[in-house]
This record gives structure tokens, C-alpha cells and sequence, in this order.
């Protein structure tokens, strides 16, 4: 078998690239460029390589990239996923799009998260178009956009039946640990509901601000059960928080409407009409103690934990490749944020995560740790043998 080797000077010289480019989310950020230059970037590296390359928009200046490295049809078939875009630099202390390495450490915005997991895939591409091996299955390498916000770049590439793969790795950041499980996550709109009147004729009011009191009282003992649950083995328990709350018009004015904004994350084998039922539970007890009290509940978007088996095909062989790499085997994690993961699982590929080591992730001290982005580069590229096969 070809002897698999990481061209380090090309991932650094990538790896820079990509910090160097802005590829802030413009969702979240005004004036913000978004993946576009990042995409083309990607998209050349790969034809470089030979590979053949789609480059497509999911919305108006939102790209995927996908590449394949082409098998002879007669192995699984592997896609690697990393996002493009990240967050905003607001409060950064460092210069965000100046790559700085100290101490074994790249420095700079979205080093971690995750232009050093992307930089780490296309180096692990090149190792196998080097080495001139001969898979028997595809890998796709796929980058896409918006994964800080929504999520719509995998959430369309899963659409698309020709970047079906057998399964898939998801390059967020683990520390080099196989992460097989994660929690979701519901977005709820609970609105409570009074009459407004001026402030002097309480005899006509009906307060929603104070109703919605009551809600959030109720709220908060469900919060402390729900982490007395047992928790997954490897996600941990579930929670909820009230992220904001908006209600009232005037000082003087009785409040007829409140707004409150709830995210539930969920654990695997939890789903949204369960974690919606025991909002709905609270508002029907409020509502029976008081026919003054009105409320609804609305979930508006959710994302599915996601869990794997340990002795998937998959895991299996990520594992093997991390221990061969580092020298032992690798810690077996879930993690308590959700990721892409989820919707390359629920159309039926075999997902795992396995990403670098760092640290400052949306914070104001970004970095990751080179030498973690060089194993993921070899890991990555021995997993693509060993599940793809090679002839």
C-alpha cells in the first residue's frame, strides 16, 4: 500500500489562506462577505488536484463546494464536511484575518472554527492524490455555507442524491476525540396575552408581562428537572433557557402582549413534540388555575440531536486511523452543541466528528494548536483507505 504523507507546507500556506480571507456570515454581521472568496479558493485547490469540482449556490452569494475524488465503484463512499463561514471579529484582541503562529499555535478568526478543518481535508485529499492511491469508494470533500447561523449549506447538500455517501465526517473541532453523539435544539415563540388600559384602571387591565411571570416561574422548575434527568451517556442531559423576553408598550399602559423566546436542547432520543408537550403542560395549568391567563406556545425551527453507534463501519475505522496516527486510541466523546452531523445521520449516512485541538471558538482569542491540524490531515487521509478501500 502507497505510503500516505501530509504536505506540511501546503496545509500551512492553506490554512493561512483561509484565515486571511473574511468569510464572516452575513447573517450575522452587517456588511459581512460571506463564503464567496473562500469558495473559489476551495474550488480551485481541488481542481488543481485533479478532482472534479461542483460549485453551486444555495441562496445568492452562499456557496457549497463539493469535490470527488472518483473511486472505481466498488467501495463505500466517504464525504468529508467543514463550513466556510464563521463568526463576526467584534471584540477580537488579536488581528482576526492576520495569521499569527506562537508557540505551535495559529492565531486568528476562525482558526478552529473551522478553516483549520478544512485546511486539514484538503491536505488529506492531496496525501491520497500524491500517493496516487487507488480507493475503491469516492470522498467527497465538501465545504459549505452558513453553518454559524442555520445551516443551510448542509441542510441543501443533503438534498442532493449525488453527495449521497455511505458516511460521513464532520471536521468540527474534538480535541482529536471520535464524538458520536450531540444534543439539538428547539426555538419556541410562547406569547401570554392580556387587554390593554391605562394604568390608572386596573379594574380593565389584564397584565400579559405579569402572566407571562407566572409562565416563567413554571419554566424555571421544568429548567432544574430537566437536568436531573439521566443524562445521555455521551451528550449529557437536556435544558432550556429564556433568551428573550419583550413586552409592553407604554409605562402608563396595561401590557397586552409579551414575547418570550425559549431554546430547549434536546437529547438523543428526545424529539420536538416531547419537549413541546411539556411547555403546552404549563400553559394548560395556568390556564385552568385563571381564564384570565391566555398563551400559546410555537415551535419555529429545530435542529435533531444526533447519535452513532461505537462499532458503526465508521467509528470503527476513524478510531483506528487516530490510533495509529497519535499513538493510542482516541476518547470516545459527545458534545453538548449541536452540528452538521445531525443532517448527514438523518438521511442515513454513518456520521462521526473527529476535528483539531484549540480553543477561543467565537471568543476574542482564537487559535489552533498546528501540530492537532497535521494528525487530523494524516487521520483523515488513513480513515479514506481503510473505509474506502483500496486496491
Amino acid at each position: 500500500m502507497a505510503t500516505l504523507s501530509i504536505d506540511e507546507s501546503f496545509l500551512r500556506d492553506t490554512l493561512n489562506t483561509l484565515i486571511r480571507t473574511n468569510s464572516i456570515n452575513p447573517t450575522l454581521a452587517v456588511d459581512a462577505p460571506g463564503e464567496g472568496e473562500t469558495a473559489v479558493y476551495v474550488a480551485n485547490t481541488l481542481r488543481q488536484m485533479g478532482l472534479d469540482v461542483t460549485h453551486y449556490e444555495v441562496q445568492p452569494g452562499r456557496p457549497n463546494v463539493v469535490g470527488r475524488l472518483v473511486g472505481n465503484g466498488n467501495g463505500r463512499s466517504l464525504l468529508l464536511n467543514a463550513h466556510m463561514d464563521t463568526v463576526g471579529v467584534d471584540g477580537m484582541t488579536i488581528p482576526p484575518f492576520d495569521p499569527i503562529l506562537r508557540d505551535g499555535n495559529v492565531y486568528g478568526r476562525g482558526t478552529q472554527d473551522m478553516k483549520g478543518s478544512l485546511a486539514a481535508m484538503l491536505a488529506a485529499v492531496k496525501a491520497l492524490v500524491d500517493a496516487d492511491v487507488k480507493l475503491a469508494g469516492d470522498v467527497l470533500l465538501t465545504a459549505v455555507c452558513d453553518e454559524e447561523y442555520s445551516s443551510i449549506g448542509s441542510a441543501d447538500l443533503v438534498t442532493h442524491p449525488e453527495f449521497h455517501a455511505d458516511a460521513a465526517i464532520v471536521t468540527e473541532p474534538t480535541d482529536l476525540a471520535v464524538c458520536r453523539a450531540h444534543r439539538g435544539y428547539v426555538w419556541y415563540n410562547v406569547e401570554t396575552f392580556g387587554r390593554a388600559a391605562h394604568g390608572s384602571r386596573f379594574q380593565d387591565g389584564i397584565d400579559a408581562n405579569m402572566r407571562m411571570g407566572r409562565f416563567l416561574a413554571e419554566l424555571d422548575k421544568l429548567e432544574q428537572e430537566l437536568r436531573q434527568r439521566p443524562p445521555h451517556p455521551l451528550a449529557g442531559p437536556p435544558s432550556l433557557h429564556a433568551a428573550r423576553l419583550q413586552g409592553g408598550s407604554e409605562i402608563s399602559i396595561y401590557a397586552a402582549h409579551c414575547l418570550c423566546q425559549i431554546e430547549r436542547r434536546t437529547m438523543p432520543g428526545e424529539t420536538e413534540a416531547q419537549a413541546t408537550a411539556e411547555l403546552q403542560a404549563i400553559v394548560d395549568r395556568l390556564s385552568a388555575a385563571d381564564d384570565t391567563f391566555r398563551a400559546t406556545v410555537t415551535p419555529f425551527f429545530q435542529r435533531e440531536p444526533f447519535a452513532s453507534e461505537p462499532d458503526s463501519p465508521i467509528a470503527q475505522a476513524v478510531t483506528a486511523a487516530a490510533a495509529q496516527r497519535l499513538g493510542h486510541a482516541p476518547a470516545q466523546v459527545g458534545q453538548p452543541f449541536w452540528t452538521d452531523a445531525a443532517l448527514f445521520a438523518a438521511v442515513g449516512m454513518d456520521a462521526v466528528l473527529i476535528g483539531p485541538i484549540g480553543g477561543g471558538l467565537h471568543s476574542a482569542v482564537e487559535w489552533v494548536d498546528l501540530a492537532s491540524v497535521m494528525d487530523l490531515a494524516a487521520i483523515l487521509a488513513e480513515t479514506a483507505v481503510r473505509y474506502c478501500g483500496s486496491n
